[in-house]
């Protein structure tokens, strides 16, 4: 053996233990996930980037009223997530957000998606499916949700392993910031790969289990979130990709799951109306 062929395989075997010691549990779920060799700072860091260049790059809303509204619902689902996260001893998963949330114009996307670090941006085309605060409040919990539970920083970590190898992803990351940029957007659904597609329905599921509590404790009644997900069904057509297909569960798969976490979300929703 060689010596390249020799340090290759140490490097590797250094950086096979390292993911081993980089899988965390994610606090509110217990659900295991590799979050630790790309860190939580680099990755908020790398987003506030990528966020900042998607809005200069896209016109925002000037419609006042609706503008208001995201506003208003991220503030209160934010105070939610931060008295949750503080009195269960998870406070620390808020190291480093600074939260923002915008509002593009765009009456054709039908979306909304959050960044690691408290990035929310909603599409004006997801308005007329929202209707109100209240349809608000399920897409900004579930989208808060995302990243909360570090999904964002998960995924960059599952396309590091992938894409970048063992052996020399921690150079290339630092040496690509185009890279970099495009971990970010795939992080939070902005392309796909089939191969990580497993992995994203497994984050949706859990970001609608999450956002139904963060809703909920915001003063929201989370029985709106399977209406919703009713109203974007019905927008649909029936033209929703096949589940197996796509990053989201089928909107049927959805509507059952969140029924089924309803009485939970329940008991916080009671305790934030008295």
């Amino acid at each position: 053996m060689n010596r390249s062929s020799k340090l290759f395989q140490i490097t590797s075997f250094v950086f096979i233990i390292a993911f081993a010691w980089s899988c965390t549990t994610v606090p509110i779920t217990g659900r295991k996930q590799l979050t630790g060799v790309i860190s939580s700072d680099q990755v908020i860091a790398m987003s506030a980037e990528a966020y900042k260049q998607v809005l200069d790059s896209l016109p925002m809303s000037n419609n006042q009223t609706q503008v208001a509204m995201i506003k208003r619902v991220g503030g209160k689902i934010q105070k939610a997530v931060e008295k949750y996260l503080n009195d269960s001893g998870n406070g620390n998963l808020l190291k480093g957000f600074n939260w923002e949330f915008n509002l593009i114009e765009n009456d054709t996307t039908v979306n909304a998606w959050a960044m690691p670090g408290g990035k929310v941006a909603f599409y004006t085309g997801i308005l007329p499916i929202c209707k109100d605060d209240l349809g608000v409040a399920v897409v900004m919990g579930h989208e808060v949700a995302h990243a909360i539970a570090k999904h964002g920083q998960e995924r960059m970590n599952q396309n590091y392993a992938k894409q970048v190898g063992l052996s020399i992803g921690a150079i290339a990351l630092g040496q690509d910031p185009t890279m970099s940029q495009q971990m970010v957007f795939r992080a939070i659904g902005i392309g796909t790969d089939l191969a990580l597609l497993k992995y994203s329905r497994t984050h949706e599921s859990e970001a609608d289990e999450l956002g139904l509590t963060f809703m909920a404790i915001a003063g929201y009644d989370p029985r709106e979130a399977p209406k919703f997900w009713e109203r974007m069904s019905a927008g649909s057509g029936g033209q929703a990709p096949p589940e197996f297909l796509s990053t989201h569960p089928s909107h049927e798969t959805r509507i059952k799951r969140l029924n089924d976490a309803l009485p939970e979300a329940l008991k916080y929703y009671n305790e934030s109306s008295k």
